[in-house]
């Protein structure tokens, strides 16, 4: 399915309109089947999205919050994008949500082996209803980056594991992302973008799937509806 733009004058707007759009699609989820997951993205782009949305009158006691991807740092750690959706999101009415951790709590840096933390991010691992994506200058989308030795098999919709682990070339620390794959199955997907730089990656992407700008995979994906929020 073709994705579908929605543009705005400034990035207030854009995530305004954007928490509106994602609590209306998890009140879809919940009036569906009681409760809805939602994944989102982490830096510092959302934090306005994230501040709109904690304050939308929902049911986030049925409501699992979790990540598209982390970094594997403890969640303590100025990186960690546990950390900070705890401080922007989980705030409000949406101190309610259940949080779903990819990366858990209390770890030590020795203690954060990729493989391990991957195996026990699956064993909390519940399917998104909902899910947000950002998207890199590089055309990475969550932790699907090009270049990576294990982008590959994140895009390999074969396999059936729905989180894998990966190591940018580009971008410092080892990564915990969702797959293309898990990202397909959800029903209700938005990508949030800002300003020129990114709207000319964003066009190479949408023209045709490209390792070179993996977010290309989901913007042409036959079973994704993605919905583009973009800031000028």
């Amino acid at each position: 399915m073709a994705y579908q733009w929605h543009s705005f004058d400034n990035a207030a707007a854009a995530s305004a309109a954007l928490a509106d759009a994602v609590a209306a699609a998890l009140q879809q989820a919940l009036d569906k089947k009681g409760s809805a997951v939602l994944a989102v993205p982490g830096g510092r782009s959302p934090i306005a999205f994230f501040e709109a949305l904690s304050q939308k009158n929902l049911a986030w006691q049925n409501i699992g919050v979790t990540l598209v991807d982390e970094r594997i740092v403890p969640t303590t750690h100025a990186d960690s994008n546990t950390g900070l959706v705890h401080e922007y999101l989980l705030q409000n009415q949406a101190a309610a949500a259940q949080w779903i951790p990819v990366v858990e709590a209390g770890k030590t840096e020795a203690g954060l082996q990729p493989e391990a933390v991957v195996q026990t991010a699956l064993q909390h691992y519940r399917q998104p209803d909902v899910l947000v994506l950002g998207m890199g200058g590089d055309g990475h989308t969550a932790s699907l980056f090009p270049q990576a030795p294990q982008l590959d098999k994140g895009l390999d919709e074969a396999n059936t594991v729905p989180l894998l682990h990966t190591t940018p070339v580009t971008a410092p620390h080892e990564r915990v992302s969702m797959t293309l794959a898990a990202i397909a199955q959800t029903p209700a997907v938005f990508l949030a973008i800002g300003g020129a730089e990114k709207k000319a990656v964003f066009d190479q992407a949408a023209a045709a799937p490209s390792k070179t700008y993996p977010t290309s995979y989901i913007l042409n994906h036959e079973k994704v509806n993605c919905h583009v929020y973009y800031a000028e």
